[in-house]
């Protein structure tokens, strides 16, 4: 069977041979580089002690020190699984999910026509060079004079010039006996739907050639060279050789540089990739002016774990960015992912280069940021959280981009960091709005013996926190988690009242923080709870024996059924965490005034105002929601004002 043109380029492109590779060999730890794409293990084809087999992953090739046995992905399943050529590849292309060709013959003369369109690139890609040495390429060759290329650099990446006049191209090539058809289908030339005669494509433009993963050309991009002109860049249309959402520049060269650099810098465009090659950054490629792709991102991957978008220091390269971010999230995989580099306004790197040396453009690599900081730093640009029904629209957008990202792993770790970096933000953002009251005197009296605590407060939870134990809270743990596990969807709406609900119970606290991670996942599934509960036992490996058994204390709360109506479950849960953390905030206020009493005597106006306060808050066991605000507010309005008047420091009578 003739395979296509380009297939097994395809299939291994798709495929990771140290993937393929790890079923049957066990890596060396000391020398293997996995950040590099170097794999170390013994020969599985002859038999040794020491690891000598080396597989590149970047370049898809195997090399034995030992025997020399050398190959691809192919070549290794043929003789590991004694396969034919045809077998093995059958067996990868199921594997990458990549349809085999149909058995045509069609199939053999596709891939002749495609040889035959990319002999007419290479000779086109001639004719362009012979042009850029000619008169009429003058101002261009001043251009790329004043950008710092010589004569070298010019030679290196092939530059070329397409003449602004007459259609000198179809001329050339034409005389050489080639067909106007076959030009026309490599993207040369152009037809004018009304009849008039073909004419050359590109005009008046410095030409960049595009080579595919093989080095082959596959198409080419202009520059126009009149300021003037409709498109400042011009690329090749779709050919059979040439798709742009699917190339990338310099992309053979930067491939075997990136194995080496373990990294990959994307910029984005021609002149900024061969600025960069030309400053030692041959590990560089760019996108064919248009926005990066999925299947670009695929072959950056290919390359290196995490390719680094050094975007332009202007606000167009920056909203290029942040669109990158929402394209990103849902192909992330453990490992794969992207790093942005931030260059100085109004810069590109060759603006970097040519003004502080490849060390400065060295530092803004090295200083580039994780695709999280950025998705952060644009959600946080956009969103005000200065009042809660706003606070409540960046949840739903952070949930939002969470649940685009398809890898359940890194979707919870990027719950738990977006739910971390939340809860910073706004605790930042209240210290900064929080009223400033001003201290008021203390009242001038005469000391004549401390002051004692009431009665009430004596017998209070507040003055005695042995109280509070785990066997106390332990069933209003329960309740929570078991309004958690019944009702998830509702449980996603409190995650952050549940993130600073920390359970004094150890077992309960670590079921609910595993919880918290795993919101996210059961949320997409048909079942939730049984989703969640699932998740939780494989996390934990049991779950608490009176949760599972359910605590016949709570057997009679109806809000607590699976079957309550939703308003009611999320009135319970809101009551309950309210409880919860106005409780602990108490508790720590009287932890405070012990600590002040035992210091000066006139700590004990704290604790007893402290203990009124809590016990009126508390006078009835079955708070509604709205009644535990309002305790919670008055008593944290209590608290501010004896902060304020510092009641603890002992005046002069």
């Amino acid at each position: 069977m003739a395979l296509p043109d380009g297939f097994l380029d395809e299939l291994r492109g798709r495929i990771s041979l140290a993937r393929i590779a790890e079923r049957s060999l066990t890596w060396d730890r000391g020398k293997t580089r996995s950040n590099r794409g170097e794999y170390w293990a013994c020969c599985p084809f002859h038999q040794e002690k020491s690891a000598s087999f080396k597989i590149d992953d970047t370049s898809g090739r195997y090399y034995c020190f030992g025997c020399q046995a050398k190959g691809d992905a192919i070549n290794f399943v043929m003789e590991t699984g004694n396969m034919g050529f045809m077998e093995a590849v059958e067996s990868l292309a199921a594997e990458a999910g990549l349809a085999m060709p149909a058995r045509d013959p069609k199939v053999a003369q596709q891939a002749r026509e495609r040889a035959g369109l990319s002999q007419i690139m290479e000779l086109a890609i001639r004719f362009y060079r012979q042009q850029i040495r000619s008169a009429r390429a003058q101002a261009a060759r001043a251009y790329l004079a004043g950008r710092g290329l010589d004569e070298d650099a010019i030679a290196r990446f092939e530059i070329g010039f397409a003449p602004g006049s007459g259609n000198l191209l179809l001329e050339a090539l034409a005389g050489r006996g080639l067909a106007l058809n076959d030009l026309e289908t490599a993207g040369l030339i152009t037809r004018p739907e009304d009849g008039r005669a073909p004419y050359d494509r590109f005009r008046d433009r410095i030409m960049f050639p595009i080579r595919d993963a093989r080095g082959q050309a596959v198409g080419f991009g202009g520059r126009a060279m009149d300021p003037n002109a409709p498109a400042k860049y011009y690329n090749s249309p779709d050919t059979p050789l040439f798709d742009k959402g699917r190339c990338l520049y310099n992309h053979k060269p930067a491939r075997e540089a990136a194995g080496k650099a373990g990294s990959l810098i994307v910029a984005e465009g021609y002149m900024d990739v061969i600025a960069l090659v030309e400053a030692g950054f041959a590990h560089s490629v760019a996108p064919l002016g248009t926005a990066i792709t999925a299947e670009q991102l695929g072959l950056m991957w290919r390359m290196t774990s995490e390719p680094v978008i050094a975007l332009d220091g202007d606000r167009a390269g920056l909203a290029a960015g942040m669109r990158l971010i929402d394209r990103a999230l849902p192909l992330l995989q453990p490992g794969k992912s992207l790093r942005f580099a931030l260059l100085p306004e109004k810069c590109d790197p060759d603006d970097v280069i040519r003004a502080k040396g490849a060390g400065a453009m060295q530092a803004v690599i090295g200083a580039a940021r994780p695709l999280i900081d950025l998705l952060w730093q644009r959600e946080t640009e956009q969103h005000s959280l200065d009042t809660p029904e706003r606070r409540a629209a960046f949840d739903e957008t952070l949930r939002r981009l969470i649940a685009t990202i398809a890898h359940p792993g890194v979707r919870a770790h990027y719950a738990a960091e977006l739910r971390a970096r939340r809860r910073q933000h706004l605790t930042a953002l209240q210290l900064s709005i929080a009223p400033r009251r001003s201290a008021a005197p203390f009242p001038q009296k005469r000391w004549v013996r401390p002051l004692q605590p009431s009665m009430a407060a004596r017998r209070s939870r507040l003055a005695n926190p042995g109280l509070d134990n785990a066997d106390l809270a332990r069933p209003s743990e329960l309740a929570i988690l078991t309004v958690c596990l019944r009702h998830p969807q509702i449980a996603a709406e409190f995650d952050d009242a549940i993130d600073r609900a920390t359970f004094v119970n150890v077992d309960l606290d670590a079921l609910r923080q595993a919880m918290l991670t795993a919101l996210t996942d059961c949320l997409a599934e048909a079942d939730p709870p049984a989703a969640l509960l699932a998740i939780l036992s494989q996390a934990l490996g049991q779950i608490p024996d009176d949760l599972a058994a359910g605590d016949p204390a709570l057997a009679l709360n109806r809000a607590l059924r699976a079957d309550a109506p939703a308003q009611r479950v999320r009135d319970e849960l809101r009551d309950r965490l309210e409880r919860l953390l106005t409780e602990r905030g108490l508790s720590a206020e009287a932890a405070e005034a012990a600590e002040s009493l035992a210091a000066d005597e006139t700590a004990s106006w704290r604790l007893r105002e402290a203990a009124e306060a809590r016990d009126k808050a508390y006078e009835a066991e079955d708070l509604s929601a709205k009644s535990a605000t309002v305790a919670q507010e008055s008593i944290d309005a209590y608290f501010n004002d004896l902060r304020a008047r510092q009641i603890w420091v002992k005046k002069k009578s």
